[in-house]
């Protein structure tokens, strides 16, 4: 994994949370695209569940510039979207869990686009850690990991949403993540005509029913 850090670390000042009195409230985690900071998807709290507590991360890298924002791995070069760059990711937002939201009482991961595949690699490294994982015009990485026959079997809950317009994720991802995430989840799949790389309204109201379900579950 030349060129990517096995020890990513992610800047806990620079993550935004809301409310401000968040004890003891399920906690969903925000990831942002490519080139984006943790201000990218902060508004969107507005639209999720009320009773949540909301972080919103910045992500490990600078992608070269000129691009501005943040990278949570490289998108070009020989780890452009490499398995184990992902993983290196993946691992940066496992350690700050560990400190940022120890106290979190239950956890969901919220990505977009790259956000979206370090949200899944999370979950397939850590798959009882969390309750959800919403995976927003991004993918699974091809490469196995150790713990994904226990996926099998724990069928967490995850909601893919894209749309039939997006041309930034690779034809071959799209095709592989179809087939896995069925294989390895309780998979809620919906696919927007029209829609690019980006988020639609009724998108995130298909989000907000799918985290309600979870949290509703969750209390049962």
């Amino acid at each position: 994994m030349a060129g990517v850090s096995k020890s990513l670390m992610i800047d806990a000042a620079a993550t935004r949370w809301a409310p401000e009195n968040r004890a003891d409230l399920p906690l969903v985690v925000l990831l942002h695209g490519y080139g984006a900071d943790e201000h990218d998807l902060f508004g969107l709290a507005s639209y999720l569940p009320a009773g949540i507590a909301v972080a919103a991360v910045a992500a490990p890298l600078s992608p070269p510039w000129p691009m501005p924002g943040r990278s949570w791995y490289p998108l070009d070069g020989p780890d452009g979207r490499h398995g184990g760059a992902v993983t290196a990711a993946a691992h940066a937002l496992l350690d700050w869990l560990d400190t940022a939201a120890a106290e979190a009482p239950k956890i969901a991961l919220l990505g977009f686009s790259q956000g979206a595949a370090v949200s899944l690699q999370a979950l397939r490294l850590q798959p009882e850690r969390f309750g959800a994982v919403v995976a927003l015009s991004g993918y699974a990485s091809p490469d196995a990991l150790p713990d994904d026959e226990s996926l099998r079997e724990l069928r967490p809950r995850v909601f893919w949403g894209r749309g039939t317009n997006d041309d930034v994720i690779p034809a071959p991802l799209i095709d592989h993540t179809a087939q896995w995430l069925p294989d390895h989840s309780d998979l809620t799949g919906r696919v927007y005509p029209g829609l690019t790389h980006s988020i639609s309204e009724e998108e995130l109201g298909d989000v907000r029913v799918f985290l309600q379900k979870w949290l509703d579950d969750s209390a049962a």
